[in-house]
């Protein structure tokens, strides 16, 4: 790995919402953008804003499923790194806040969460 490349990874989860969708993500194998917006509470724009620059540092990959779109962890993230956050987050008040969240997130249906969002912005 290149140190610049280094650089980019440390420098896309220098966000608290990338942050704890990482490490959301880190509890779960694919999460859609919408479970991921109402997790942060932020507008889908800025989501997949964050994504884009987790994406850009191959840190997530994305796929799309109709007008859905999943994200999960990279095979490209790096190990160590990968290591060190998951250690973090076993010690961080907001990520298991998040992990109790996401729980309550998971069971909604997309498209609910979809119109819910919609009206909130």
């Amino acid at each position: 790995m290149q140190i610049s490349e280094v650089l980019t990874a440390v420098k896309s989860l220098s966000d608290l919402g990338r942050l704890r969708t990482v490490f959301a993500l880190l509890d779960h194998k694919e999460l859609c953008a919408c479970q991921i917006t109402e997790l942060l509470r932020l507008t889908p724009a800025t989501v997949s804003r964050h994504m884009s620059i987790l994406q850009a540092a191959n840190l997530v990959l994305s796929r799309k499923e109709g007008r859905w779109v999943y994200y999960c962890l990279s095979p490209d993230f790096p190990k160590e790194l990968l290591a060190w956050l998951s250690q973090a987050r076993a010690n961080c008040p907001t990520a298991t806040s998040d992990a109790d969240s996401l729980q309550d997130i998971l069971v909604c249906d997309p498209s609910e969460l979809c119109r819910k969002q919609s009206v909130r912005q």
